[in-house]
């Protein structure tokens, strides 16, 4: 009776002790349910120590028991290990998994943090080349305006420090000039002499010995200008404008006819022989107290029309106008054939016995025997002389302003 009432209780005790296992088993699924912490974790562990620890005891206690029970409480064990062992590995992967995760964001925050300090590390460098570009470009032009302000206080440094008679000496240099253009453009010698006399005034001025070639060089001028023939342009050409107002005056000529032939004067003669041809005599000199006969070869030339008369003008008019052109151009032969045909006009289809048209005649034989044209110096010897002493004294004394290359 003793031992039924041991073994009775064997099999409670078992089922407490296996109890337990399975309360356990619970608590870890529960637990593994919710997101594991670290410290979590390592109380996970030792109760699946533990429970290892107490899985021997519970054996060991067991052990008197029956062979039935034994049976029956390994395969409690082996369960309840298995139990653990799967409870581990899943709580083992879930970690891992996470770890992974979190690794990931990690490594995606890093590449981010990442291109951003590049990105940011390119715009500064952008901003500080673009900073560095101008303060290069203010420090060129700062050091431009320094060297031209320089400049400019050298140039007045001189301009102060020099002589007020060399401004004499660009004022002859200006008076030179001119009288090269009024006398190669305008044929001007009349100016170009006064322009030569004005310039060698001014350099007597200075009292310099050093320019006694200058004014050596500029008095051959004068003198080789007062040699050129003189042409009274403006006189000519108001006398030609005279003359194109007296045309419309001149008085045409009548119709022009062939010179008769000469007839001899026929007396009677003494002789009595002669008495047909005194007969013939007498009868002729009484019939030329009535009509008169006269022979002429060649063709009557009629009087102009109107019309006529104005295109004779206005032709005559033309070829004096050319003549005026030509007194300014220099044209000789121009001048004298616009002349010539002129004339040819007035005594072909004008009255030559009226005074108007003889006095018409004789200006233009006069104007044609002028002369206009005239032999220039080709060079004026003093216009580089005092072009070079100009560029020797005054020119060289400003310095050009140096441009030193910066470096880049």
């Amino acid at each position: 009776m003793t031992d039924k009432k041991t073994n009775n209780n064997t099999p409670a005790e078992n089922g407490s002790a296996a109890a337990k296992p399975t309360n356990q088993q619970g608590q870890a699924s529960a637990n593994a349910s919710k997101p594991q912490t670290s410290a979590q974790k390592e109380a996970d562990k030792k109760a699946t120590s533990t429970a290892e620890k107490s899985a021997p005891e519970a054996k060991a206690t067991a052990q008197p028991a029956a062979p039935a029970d034994k049976k029956s409480g390994s395969k409690t064990g082996a369960i309840a290990i298995a139990l653990v062992i799967a409870l581990g590995a899943g709580l083992y992967y879930h970690g891992h998994q996470q770890t992974q995760t979190q690794n990931a964001q990690v490594a995606a925050l890093q590449q981010q943090l990442t291109s951003m300090k590049a990105a940011l590390a390119a715009n500064q460098q952008e901003t500080l080349g673009k900073v560095e570009q101008s303060l290069h470009g203010t420090d060129v032009s700062i050091t431009q305006q320094e060297q031209s302000i320089q400049g400019l206080q050298l140039a007045l440094a001189e301009m102060k420090g020099r002589r007020p008679n060399d401004w004499l000496l660009a004022e002859a240099d200006y008076l030179v000039k001119m009288a090269g253009r009024k006398l190669w453009l305008e044929h001007d010698v009349v100016s170009a002499t006064v322009l030569l006399e004005s310039a060698d005034n001014r350099i007597a001025e200075l009292n310099d010995p050093s320019l006694t070639p200058v004014r050596k060089a500029m008095n051959t001028d004068i003198t080789s200008l007062k040699s050129v023939a003189r042409i009274d342009r403006d006189g000519l050409v108001l006398r030609l404008t005279s003359l194109q107002e007296q045309v419309a005056n001149l008085p045409l000529a009548n119709a022009i006819m062939p010179e008769a032939e000469v007839v001899e004067d026929t007396t009677v003669s003494t002789s009595v022989d002669d008495w047909k041809t005194n007969l013939m005599t007498s009868l002729q000199n009484f019939s030329d107290h009535f009509i008169t006969y006269r022979k002429r070869d060649g063709s009557v030339i009629p009087l102009l029309s109107p019309k006529q008369d104005f295109y004779l003008q206005e032709n005559i008019k033309s070829k004096l106008e050319t003549a005026i052109k030509a007194v300014y151009r220099e044209e000789g032969e121009l001048y004298s054939k616009s002349l010539v045909m002129a004339k040819d006009w007035a005594q072909q289809f004008y009255n030559q016995d009226a005074p108007e048209t003889q006095s018409f005649i004789k200006t233009l034989d006069q104007l044609a025997g002028e002369g206009i044209e005239a032999s220039y110096p080709t060079r004026l010897q003093s216009q580089p002389l005092i072009t070079d002493l100009i560029s020797e004294r005054l020119r060289n004394q400003v310095k050009p302003i140096s441009t030193e290359e910066n470096p880049a």
